[in-house]
C-alpha cells in the first residue's frame, strides 16, 4: 500500500485551471488609485503646498473612446526671466501608471501651454500640476467620462 498526499494528486483538469487562472491574474490591467496618484505627486513635487488657480486645463466632458483623448493645458505667466513656468505635470487617477506626462519649458519658451492626445482607461479625474520659477506648485483637475475605456480593452484585443 503506497501513501500517497494531497498535493500528488492532482489531476490534468485541476492544473489547467489554476494556469488559466494565473494567466487571467497576469492579464488583468493593474489601475492607479487615489493613493499612488498621491504618491507619484509626492515624487515629482516633494511636500510643497500646491494651490489651485493659473492653469486652464481643455479635456472633452465626454470621450467616447478612451485610445485618443484630446488634451491642452495653458498657464497664466509672462515667462519672463523672473517669472516663469518651469514644468507641467499631467497625472490620472485610474489609468495603469498615475503620471501622463512632464512638460519641461526652458527660459525661451514665449508661453507655457502645450496640446497632445492621451489615453485614458475609463472614467477618472486628469490633474495638471505646475511648477514655477518661484517655487511654487499650482494644480487643477478636470473629470472625464469615458464610454469605452483604452487601457483596458486594448491589451485584451491585441
Amino acid at each position: 500500500m503506497t501513501d500517497q498526499s494531497d498535493s500528488a494528486n492532482w489531476s490534468r483538469r485541476g492544473v489547467l485551471a489554476g494556469l488559466g487562472a494565473g494567466v487571467m491574474l497576469l492579464a488583468m490591467p493593474v489601475r492607479a488609485d487615489d493613493a499612488s496618484v498621491a504618491q507619484a505627486i509626492t515624487d515629482t513635487f516633494g511636500h510643497t503646498p500646491r494651490r489651485d488657480g493659473k492653469i486652464t486645463l481643455k479635456l472633452p466632458p465626454l470621450a467616447e473612446t478612451g485610445n485618443t483623448v484630446p488634451l491642452t493645458v495653458t498657464v497664466d505667466s509672462p515667462m519672463s526671466n523672473t517669472e516663469r513656468v518651469k514644468r507641467v505635470v499631467v497625472f490620472a487617477n485610474r489609468n495603469p501608471r498615475p503620471l501622463i506626462a512632464i512638460m519641461t519649458f526652458g527660459p525661451k519658451a514665449a508661453t507655457a501651454e502645450f496640446s497632445t492626445n492621451m489615453r485614458l482607461s475609463g472614467t477618472q479625474d486628469v490633474i495638471a500640476m505646475a511648477e514655477l520659477s518661484d517655487g511654487s506648485v499650482w494644480q487643477t483637475q478636470v473629470r472625464v467620462l469615458v464610454t469605452v475605456g483604452a487601457c483596458d480593452t486594448l491589451q485584451l484585443r491585441y
